[in-house]
């Protein structure tokens, strides 16, 4: 079907996210395939065989972090770019109006978990552990099936964001984060350090339950926004887009 596909829509490349799909586009050979790698497609040791295959099929290879790079990188034909952010959708928001606009309540501490619950690789457990070491009342707020306006609104109305993460590539609501100015607290996973740096109000963590729960108390000392944003403008979609271009326009030389 794939095959098929290919040849019915002529494109002169394919771009694959993720180990596996790069892996499926790889094993047909019609057009040139451009696989991004992502984290777990990387970091599961059930995963990389495949996306080792994939790696070697593609004409072109994107790593979104040097750590996943590092583990299966292929120096002729590879390139380390993050995703990048729409700047235009994520920005800072007043708290107060974001709360309204999402009717939550002022006067409690709400904290944005960066994930799903379920998702295993996010150690939502950690998160509830260390919530249930603060002597505040503080309510986890679960990220799932929301839009990108929706999400941008509940990084601005929640006290900070946690992330718990087992292994991460380079994660996305990090930099979302941070272009909303908001104080984070996250394990050190994928790119995360070299993302927040040493910007004030935002922590990384070990996966003891009582350092976390430190680190979110000393995150939650930030009553207003912190200033971050400046650490992702070079993340912009379009500066991003502009670098993916210029390897569609090597690959297909």
């Amino acid at each position: 079907r794939l095959r098929n596909k290919i040849k019915s829509f002529a494109p002169d490349i394919v771009h694959a996210h993720f180990g596996l799909s790069g892996l499926l586009a790889g094993l047909q050979r019609i057009s040139p395939v451009v696989t991004t790698f992502h984290g777990s497609d990387v970091n599961l040791s059930n995963v990389q065989p495949f996306s080792r295959i994939g790696a070697k099929l593609s004409k072109h290879n994107i790593f979104v972090s040097n750590k996943i790079y590092k583990k299966i990188g292929i120096n002729n034909k590879s390139s380390v770019i993050p995703c990048g952010v729409n700047l235009e959708i994520f920005y800072p928001i007043k708290m107060k109006t974001a709360r309204e606009k999402l009717n939550m309540e002022m006067e409690k501490k709400y904290i944005l978990f960066g994930s799903k619950f379920k998702r295993a690789e996010k150690n939502s457990a950690l998160a509830f552990s260390a919530n249930d070491l603060l002597e505040m009342d503080c309510v986890l707020i679960e990220l799932d099936n929301r839009n990108r306006e929706e999400v941008n609104l509940l990084l601005n109305a929640c006290n900070l964001l946690l992330l718990t993460s087992i292994s991460e590539g380079s994660p996305q609501v990090i930099k979302e984060a941070l272009a909303c100015n908001r104080p984070i607290v996250a394990t050190d996973v994928g790119d995360i350090r070299e993302l927040i740096g040493n910007t004030e109000g935002c922590y990384l963590t070990s996966f003891a339950p009582d350092d976390v729960a430190k680190k979110i108390k000393l995150a939650l000392q930030f009553e207003t926004s912190i200033n971050a944003s400046e650490r992702i403008k070079d993340f912009d979609n379009n500066i991003i887009a502009k670098k993916i271009f210029n390897i569609y326009q090597r690959v297909i030389i």
